[in-house]
């Protein structure tokens, strides 16, 4: 069996110290930073959570950026506002991704990870040459930054994520599997969707959820454990696929219930880690 490191998503804040402090003391050594507020991306912030990071014994294995504008969380308006899909919003958003890969630098990360949208499952649909395009600008920032581009799946289905990945071409593009939200989409099954996507996944957010029952609605997100995704599955497919990275909890809650959610679901990913004897930290 090979080898799985447990994370948490924390926010990028000021102090800086908060949340990284936070994760040492829910017993988490990795993490990803999450940040919708482009104007954190400046180098003393960076430098300030770079160390205190080092100095906690956290390894920040991937920064988590929103971009600028809109974002709704929904089947009806979300295609004109999520990720790089929508035109208009397009350039600035390209540009923040830019920022974001400078920051992810100057902090260590090896990797930025965002959502890019509703891909069109039509590849001649008129969205998608320049979709590809702006993913392209991003791709290449990131490898003169010495990083690779995620995409956080949820969407789109797998296949239409492995064409647009296939259609960049390329070679730091992963994948930052979120099984919830394969199923909060209701785009696939997170394990059948390994099949597909599974030497690109690069790193793992360890949420739960259910189908959309309602279609004009994102299904709902659920604590670690309590919703549709068949974590041991989950486990075993990864381990058979020699997955050498994380499990970040995310829990897309705020407040105490966050916070006993998220030590629930560390001790729910233990017990199951510890079952199928994956040696894990």
């Amino acid at each position: 069996m090979g080898h799985i490191r447990l994370g948490v998503l924390v926010p990028l804040q000021e102090p800086v110290k908060v949340a990284i402090r936070k994760a040492r003391e829910l017993g988490f050594s990795t993490c990803q930073v999450i940040c919708w507020d482009i104007g954190l991306y400046r180098r003393d912030l960076a430098q300030r959570l770079e160390v205190t990071a080092r100095q906690l014994g956290v390894e920040i294995t991937s920064l988590w950026s929103g971009t600028v504008g809109e974002y709704v969380w929904d089947f009806q308006s979300g295609p004109a506002t999520i990720g790089l899909v929508p035109e208009d919003l397009r350039p600035a958003r390209v540009e923040a991704l830019k920022r974001a890969s400078d920051f992810a630098k100057w902090i260590g990360a090896p990797s930025v990870t965002t959502h890019v949208g509703f891909i069109p499952e039509n590849p001649a649909d008129p969205l998608y040459p320049g979709l590809i395009a702006a993913l392209t600008k991003v791709a290449t920032c990131c490898a003169k930054n010495g990083q690779r581009f995620w995409f956080e799946t949820g969407q789109e289905t797998p296949v239409t994520l492995l064409r647009a990945i296939q259609d960049v071409g390329a070679a730091n593009l992963g994948i930052n599997l979120d099984p919830a939200n394969l199923l909060i989409y209701g785009k696939g099954n997170p394990i059948d969707a390994l099949d597909i996507l599974g030497a690109y996944v690069r790193g793992v957010h360890a949420k739960d959820g259910e189908y959309p029952t309602d279609p004009r609605q994102l299904g709902q997100e659920k604590p670690l454990g309590k919703g549709r995704v068949d974590f041991p599955a989950l486990v075993t497919k990864l381990d058979a696929l020699d997955y050498q990275g994380t499990l970040t909890i995310e829990r897309e809650i705020t407040g105490s219930q966050q916070i006993a959610d998220i030590e629930s679901g560390k001790a729910y990913l233990e017990r199951i880690l510890s079952d199928m004897e994956v040696d894990y930290e």
